[in-house]
């Protein structure tokens, strides 16, 4: 975990880790004594140092959430491709298919960026693993939004073109909103993190600007459009179902990433050392949060789908269901009175 230094007030200290640490990450982890360059730089001086939440230790959680995603993803997937008779019950399970498939990829990327791991050695895994990370969470969030609206339409005269050309375009976008963080990327002590480098502060901000609008901004606006068409008793209203669960799990990441962004760009002061290092611990708990949605977010489809097989299996003619085991037993107990009469 590390030891957490607090922030000296004297004139001296404050100048002097100024001179020397304006710029530098804030989770740096700092000695009794260090260097720099030529300078030593004693603790005192040191700048305000957080813990590290998510380190070494924390190895065994990534590598269960990456296993319990991969499984429970190709769980998923397995059972919407098995049979052809689910198709029926469940129009969407092409854009539920493809959220178990964004699931399963975010899984695979979660070793990648596990600490501990000798992949963060290699800088080129490591941007690899934060494009798959983000990309396809940022693919799940769009297809959400995308089936909230177009949903209730599905079952009627939709043509497979147009989802097919819908979905290419939403994994396109995804692909490339991931670029930012991507480019960002560095390793430093063994963990794969964002550079520190000044040219880079944009490529974060656009980042952190972009987990804001997909993750808070998206469900907020689908939220805001429901209850404004059901207010005004105009025109289709996105459909709320329980996929919606999966913006829990990204919200608090999207909100504390766009604050943090906005105090790394000094566009908001924090006043004191121990709001720095809450505000640090917020952001490793809301990741954290966003790693658990792969194990849950197969659950969630796999919900939906069961949900609307049993919605639609009444509906459907007595030749396109299948017989149960009830029906059978019913046919053969009305046959001897059949033959009485």
């Amino acid at each position: 975990m590390g030891n957490c230094l607090p922030r000296v007030e004297s004139s001296l200290a404050e100048n002097r880790s100024q001179l020397f640490f304006e710029n530098y990450p804030w989770n740096y982890s700092y000695g009794e004594e260090e260097s720099y360059g030529d300078v030593d730089i004693p603790e005192a001086v040191a700048p305000c140092h957080s813990c590290n939440l998510l380190d070494d230790s924390s190895l065994p959680f990534f590598i269960l959430a990456s296993v319990l995603g991969i499984v429970a993803s190709g769980a998923v997937l397995l059972a919407l491709c098995r049979s052809p008779f689910h198709w029926q019950l469940c129009p969407s399970w092409p854009i539920l298919a493809q959220l178990a498939v964004g699931s399963a990829l975010f899984s695979t990327a979660v070793p990648i960026l596990a600490p501990g791991l000798n992949s963060a050695h290699n800088p080129t895994l490591c941007r690899l693993g934060y494009w798959v990370w983000y990309s396809s969470a940022f693919a799940q969030a769009l297809l959400i939004g995308y089936h909230a609206w177009l949903d209730p339409n599905l079952g009627t005269g939709h043509t497979w073109g147009l989802t097919l050309g819908l979905s290419l375009g939403l994994w396109g976008a995804a692909a490339v909103l991931g670029l930012p963080i991507t480019l960002a990327t560095d390793t430093s002590y063994g963990l794969c993190t964002l550079a520190s480098s000044r040219g880079l502060g944009t490529l974060q901000s656009t980042h952190a600007a972009i987990c804001f609008g997909i993750f808070v901004l998206l469900p907020l606006g689908l939220l805001g459009a429901k209850g404004l068409q059901k207010a005004l008793y105009r025109g289709p209203c996105p459909w709320i179902s329980v996929l919606w669960v999966w913006f829990v799990f990204w919200w608090p990441h999207g909100v504390i990433l766009g604050f943090d962004s906005l105090v790394r760009s000094k566009v908001l002061l924090l006043p004191t050392c121990l709001a720095q290092q809450i505000l640090d611990l917020a952001l490793h708990l809301a990741e954290a949060l966003a790693i658990l949605h792969c194990a849950v977010s197969p659950l969630l489809v796999a919900l939906f789908c069961h949900k609307a097989t049993r919605a639609s299996l009444p509906s459907l003619p007595l030749p396109a269901r299948r017989p149960s085991h009830l029906d059978t037993f019913e046919g053969k107990s009305s046959l001897p009175s059949h033959l009485s009469a």
